[in-house]
This record gives C-alpha cells, structure tokens and sequence, in this order.
C-alpha cells in the first residue's frame, strides 16, 4: 500500500524533525507513536507506508545506544535508594497502623463492655426518695 506524495513528506519531515532532536508536537522520543503524531497522520496511515516505517527502523536502530549514559545511571540508582527509603517507610506505617487497629478494636470492645453495664445499672429498681 502506499499513501500521498503529501503524507509520504509530512511523514519524512517528521521523521528528520524527531531524529534531529527538533520533534514540534511530541517529547521527541524516538517511537512510531511519535512519528504519526509529529508528521500529523494517523497511525493507519503511516503504517501504509512501508518504506518511510522501513527507513525509520534503520535510523532509530543506528542511534539506539545499547549502553545507557551515565546520568541515566546515576538518576536510576538515585530512584533505587529513594524506592528503598519508601518501602521502608511504608513497612513502618503499616506496622503502625496495625497497632493503631488493635488500640481501637480493645476500646471498641471496652466501650461496649461500659455500654452493657450502665445498661444494667438503668434497670435496677430506684426507689425515688418522698
């Protein structure tokens, strides 16, 4: 299948847009969902397009960098430590929150013990004072 000579160019456009980092209506990643979305067209139509989705997978291929840089490292050992941090956190909440429900279940159940008892005393006999 084929598309429009305009489509094939609005497609190449932003195609060269998105690999020279200039992407005008997506965050530049370089994805198909990126190439349809910045060259206007849906995504049905640009997989009518063989050969421009051809020549995309070559030239994402050739800049994909197998090793990822060093400040993506650093930023995902920094998300690693503050993960770490958080589920501790979580653990200690969790801990307090279980103590908190047994707190609140033995005042239930002393509440309703002093409940029972007044509820006794009311119906003992008074005898008013004449």
């Amino acid at each position: 299948m084929t598309v429009s000579p305009t489509t094939e160019k609005a497609l190449r456009d932003a195609m060269t847009r998105l690999l020279n980092g200039s992407a005008r209506r997506t965050d530049g990643r370089l994805t198909k969902e990126n190439l349809y979305r910045e060259a206007g067209v849906s995504r049905a139509t640009m997989n009518r397009a063989p050969d421009i989705l051809a020549a995309w997978d070559i030239a994402v291929a050739d800049r994909t960098d197998p090793k990822p840089p060093r400040d993506v490292v650093g930023e995902l050992e920094n998300l690693r430590t503050q993960l770490r941090r958080k589920t501790g956190e979580c653990a200690r909440l969790q801990e307090r929150l279980a103590a908190a429900a047994t707190t609140i279940a033995a005042l239930h159940h002393d509440n309703n013990a002093l409940l029972d008892e007044l509820a006794r005393h009311r119906s003992a006999n008074v005898t008013p004072i004449a």
